[in-house]
């Protein structure tokens, strides 16, 4: 069996100290391999987000180890991590955070062209995942210029370009119709067919049928996992499904 991309061993997270010390997670071990789609769900407050932000190295565990692709993200320097995120883990966050002053179509670009690759090229590959997501007509807009559902395709176009090992979703399709969001899902799925681990926070049943198990978390800890012995729908039907308009 593949090695997992995502390794997370007794993970716990604390904010604060004392008695205003508040627990957002507590030994969670989780490991994602390629090729899988895991959704993670819970009522708000129950740790999602934090979940997500330390599997991408945004956030640094209190307790326990991570570990992307067999290295443990501790033994990164801040420089090293970066280059991690940049070249294995694509993240696609909940507001989009793009950049005000590049266009959308230079948001998607700079990624790849950070990590060497030309800006002709990184143009090219950020035009054909713009045009994945259905947002070659804004493509020279700025984020101020593009509404929330726009821009939310401008991030997930970002957060699946490259050769991304690992990808990292907080509620991706929050500002889409509900068509379009499938479209999103979709492609998320479609990547994890070609070999990528990814990691989806949802609170909606209908999303996390997009995965392969859907993990449960209560109060920051791990209250069940589900496989889902049947995904949405197979590889060649949902390459079509991401074609719908």
């Amino acid at each position: 069996m593949n090695e997992p991309i995502l390794t997370m061993q007794q993970v716990g997270r604390v904010h604060g100290d004392g008695h205003t010390a508040v627990t957002a997670l507590a030994e969670v071990s989780l490991e994602v391999r390629p090729g899988e789609l895991v959704a993670v769900t819970g009522r708000s407050g129950s740790g999602k987000s934090t979940l997500l932000n330390i599997a991408g190295g945004l956030d640094r565990p209190t307790s326990g180890s991570v570990a992307v692709d067999g290295v443990d993200l501790a033994r990164h320097s801040t420089t090293q991590l970066a280059e991690v995120r940049r070249r294995r883990i694509g993240v696609v966050f909940q507001h989009g955070n793009l950049l005000p002053t590049l266009s959308a179509i230079e948001n998607i670009a700079l990624p790849l062209e950070l990590d060497g690759v030309s800006p002709k090229q990184a143009k090219q590959a950020a035009v054909e995942a713009l045009e994945s997501v259905g947002g070659a007509a804004f493509a020279e807009r700025f984020p101020d210029e593009l509404s929330g559902g726009e821009q939310q395709r401008v991030a997930i176009a970002r957060g699946l370009i490259g050769d991304r090992g690992l990808l990292l979703a907080d509620e991706p399709t929050g500002a889409l119709d509900e068509v379009t969001g499938e479209r999103m899902l979709a492609l998320l799925r479609a990547a994890c067919d070609r070999g990528a681990a990814a990691l989806l926070v949802t609170h909606d049943p209908a999303q996390a049928a997009w995965a392969d198990r859907v993990v449960r978390l209560r109060d920051g800890v791990i209250g069940s996992v589900v496989e889902n012995t049947a995904t949405v729908e197979s590889s060649a039907t949902v390459a079509g499904r991401g074609d719908r308009p």
